[in-house]
């Protein structure tokens, strides 16, 4: 896939240095529509963007977004297979016993305080919900292991209620875009949910998240490669030479298998390997 940017004014990615403004500083409206249109251009280069964990229904994402912290979204996947083998539902899951659990999620790391929480949750869901999981950001966050994170990707991707994932890629790259200078999340939340509209906020989450993970690393942007480069005010932080840049990319933009074992049908790369295999 050709990383280009569409959309008004479109230029190839890495194009030139975008050109800085001289005089006053950017005001708050001119820095809206500039994120605007960085939206408008992701969801033109990844109109297949969506949550790179492998789930069937809310307790597997809430469980896989879980486990999830400190380690990839491959690994996840890589391992739940397994495990909703073993524990289909909060009922299985709350029942089983904590050693067996821990060995099976070993892989993620952490498994111990992990293994924790998901008995914990598995418990709550099955005492005080039926068994199901809640559709209200407020049940979600009294779950044990559950914060404003995990309560809004499952939100957003298993009952389509709008919600904004500020993790580790979204907030680096909103700050590197200067939407925010925040460092707290939930503030960081705030902050971007006054630009957008909130019927965006879900796909805002994948495709910063996707982009974050494909092309603006943390230590060595794409920057060459990049089709938002022209409105990226961090434009020259990584890799500026098209060719050097084009070799950091990563996934299917980098013609390498995703992260999930089973990808959507509109995903443009291969699966992801299963554990073991990679």
């Amino acid at each position: 896939m050709t990383a280009e940017s569409k959309g008004d004014g479109a230029t190839t990615a890495g194009a030139g240095r975008p050109k800085k403004k001289p005089g006053r500083p950017e005001s708050h409206l001119a820095m809206v529509r500039r994120a605007r249109r960085i939206n408008r251009e992701l969801a033109e280069v990844y109109p297949y963007a969506h949550p790179e964990l492998d789930f069937r229904n809310p307790f597997e994402l809430l469980v896989a977004t879980v486990l999830s912290a400190q380690t990839t979204d491959l690994r996840v996947n890589q391992t739940t297979p397994a495990l909703f083998a073993a524990y289909p539902t909060p009922e299985d899951m709350a029942a089983a016993v904590p050693e067996e659990l821990e060995e099976i999620i070993r892989p993620t790391g952490f498994f111990r305080a992990k293994a924790k929480s998901l008995l914990g949750l598995s418990a709550a869901l099955r005492d005080d919900f039926g068994g199901e999981v809640p559709g209200r950001l407020a049940d979600l966050v009294k779950l044990p292991g559950v914060g404003r994170k995990t309560a809004n990707v499952v939100l957003g991707n298993a009952f389509g209620v709008p919600g904004i994932t500020v993790d580790t890629h979204f907030g680096r790259l909103v700050r590197r875009w200067k939407w925010t200078g925040q460092e707290e999340p939930e503030k960081v939340e705030a902050e971007i949910a006054a630009i957008f509209p909130k019927s965006e906020w879900t796909m805002l989450s994948h495709r910063v998240i996707f982009h974050g993970r494909r092309v603006c690393h943390s230590r060595k942007p794409a920057c060459g490669a990049c089709p938002i480069a022209p409105l990226c005010p961090s434009y020259g932080e990584g890799e500026t030479d098209p060719e050097k840049a084009r070799k950091l990319l990563k996934y299917e933009m980098g013609g390498k298998p995703g992260q999930r074992l089973s990808p959507p049908p509109d995903y443009p790369g291969s699966p992801a390997p299963p554990l073991g295999a990679d």
